[in-house]
């Protein structure tokens, strides 16, 4: 998820090593054509939520990135990646 969100960012003034990431992400998916999402009827209702944030980590323009993931079971039901507006001091 990150990946993709990483390249992500770069889509309207892209780079060469943007279109490289770009390129190995489509690599990987094409090794695995069988992977998907399969939630069974008699899956335990089970709910886990994840979030983790990086608060200024990006070296480029020092905003914070904050995603988060939601399970049911051990299937992924929902996930969000957000970047901060304003830049942290």
């Amino acid at each position: 998820m990150f990946a993709i969100y990483a390249c992500a960012r770069h889509q309207v003034t892209p780079k060469e090593c943007h279109l490289h990431a770009v390129k190995r992400i489509f690599r990987y998916l094409k090794g695995y054509p069988k992977l998907g999402l399969w939630y069974p009827k008699e899956s335990p209702f089970d709910l886990v939520a994840y979030s983790d944030s990086d608060y200024g980590g990006a070296t480029q323009d020092r905003k914070s990135t904050t995603g988060g993931s939601q399970f049911l079971g051990r299937r992924l039901i929902s996930w969000q990646c957000a970047m901060d507006l304003e830049s942290s001091t």
